[in-house]
């Protein structure tokens, strides 16, 4: 069944209902002009839509919340409104009566009050009576032309989709082509630092781990696990770990490191500890140093340094937040994140958060995760998430990393690049500060 109503019809109409659109119930000219071929589609259905269509061009209808049955009875609805088109505008007629909104009439299509019914008495015609329970001129509302050449009632449903994506990503396989070579050739704007250091923090099972083995997997051309990563109600890294992506099985270390920690936990005393973690921002922690949680880090640790350069410092944090779970996180953890986004402030490194697992948290994203930018339930995800952290929107970049395939999806490629692209640009936000400030020291010596 094709509607009539053309796409920017349902859309002036959904605009005035919320986050829905239509689908398609009845359609007179096929299941017939009769209150019986009506009610057999439509009864028990709500909310709906109801659309009457003639020949001199007039679209025009009314809506109810209430389902539709052959009770004979008024229904009450303070919501119902009558409508029509003027070109593209929408002009409403709202119900004055709540008590006699709607009728439910047995040989009759849609009833509203004793003002508009369509289908009358089971033919393709309009009954008009304005001014019982609704107000509108006739003229306007049909022209007086009350023969029908269509009706249909369509259901209004609930969707997250968004009419656009209100981020623009390019889902071909030369953008992702672009967005490895622009990884593999990028250079720090400061000479002393190779390889900009990344960390990654975040709730035990968030994704950390996996999001570098899922980068590593996209340069390798296959999906690999070198970090441990999986489900455990506690965390599986118990070292703190410098991870290097390589440009394929023999290629050269791409110019980024992954730093991995304990996973947050939101009892006191457990996962990754608050003190470790100005030791690890200040780059005193060596690769594969032990976490000790009832312990914080001590000058005499093996391997700790001293006096660490700038190539050993973290010179941007990313927050990996699991999408699926954004509502119910503990009051603690997010204590925890709080009082870390500070510390990080503090030094002065920039900060963004990955959301993980939008898959999981979104059905529509999972039945393809172009529609990531389109659902409204994710970009709600990212709203709150930032609340949460105190992070603005700009900074939050959604990914789905590798976890039950075999096989690379160049469509997760192409989210992984973009956050490994966003961690660039916020490492060079770092050096442009770092420059700034040894600038201002020489011009007041």
């Amino acid at each position: 069944m094709n509607p009539r109503l053309t796409q920017s019809q349902q859309r002036t109409i959904c605009a005035q209902l919320g986050r829905v659109k239509l689908q398609l119930l009845y359609k007179a000219s096929i299941h017939g002009f009769t209150g019986a071929a009506f009610h057999q589609r439509c009864n028990n259905r709500s909310p709906t839509v109801s659309v009457g269509y003639n020949n001199s061009g007039f679209v025009f209808g009314g809506y109810t919340k209430q389902p539709f049955s052959q009770s004979g009875q008024y229904v009450n609805d303070d919501q119902a409104f009558l409508f029509t088109f003027n070109a593209k505008k929408l002009i409403k007629y709202p119900v004055n009566n709540f008590a006699c909104a709607v009728r439910m009439i047995a040989n009759s299509g849609p009833y509203f009050g004793e003002d508009l019914v369509l289908v009358n008495a089971s033919q393709a015609v309009t009954h008009s009576n304005p001014g019982n329970y609704y107000n509108f001129p006739a003229a306007q509302m049909h022209g007086n032309d009350l023969n029908l050449t269509e009706c249909e009632v369509y259901q209004v449903e609930g969707t997250t989709e968004l009419e656009r994506p209100w981020r623009t990503v390019i889902w071909e396989s030369g953008k992702r082509t672009e967005l490895i070579e622009y990884i593999k050739s990028y250079k720090p704007t400061v000479s002393s630092v190779t390889q900009p250091r990344v960390l990654l923090i975040g709730p035990v099972g968030a994704g950390k781990s996996s999001f570098f083995n899922s980068v590593n997997s996209v340069f390798r051309g296959h999906v690999t696990s070198q970090a441990i990563s999986g489900s455990s109600s506690t965390s599986l890294t118990t070292q703190f770990r410098s991870y290097s992506v390589k440009a394929g099985r023999e290629g050269k270390p791409l110019p980024i490191i992954l730093c991995d920690t304990m996973g947050l936990e939101e009892t006191k005393g457990a996962g990754l500890d608050i003190d470790d973690l100005s030791s690890i921002l200040k780059g005193h922690l060596p690769d594969r140093y032990q976490f000790n949680p009832s312990a914080p880090l001590h000058p005499e640790a093996h391997g700790y340094r001293t006096s660490p350069g700038l190539k050993d410092k973290i010179h941007c944090v990313a927050y990996v937040i699991d999408a699926s779970k954004v509502s119910i996180m503990p009051t603690g953890l997010e204590e925890k994140l709080d009082a870390i986004r500070r510390k990080v402030n503090l030094i002065g490194i920039p900060q963004l958060v990955l959301l993980t697992k939008v898959d999981e948290a979104c059905p529509q994203v999972k039945e393809d995760v172009r529609n990531v930018y389109r659902s409204g339930y994710i970009k709600d995800v990212m709203q709150e998430v930032g609340s949460r952290l105190g992070v603005p929107l700009s900074c939050i970049i959604p990914v789905k990393n590798y976890s039950e395939e075999l096989e690379l999806d160049m469509n997760c490629d192409i989210l992984l690049l973009s956050a490994v692209i966003q961690m660039f640009r916020f490492v060079d936000n770092y050096f442009d500060e770092l420059s700034d400030r040894m600038s201002n020291i020489q011009t007041k010596d």
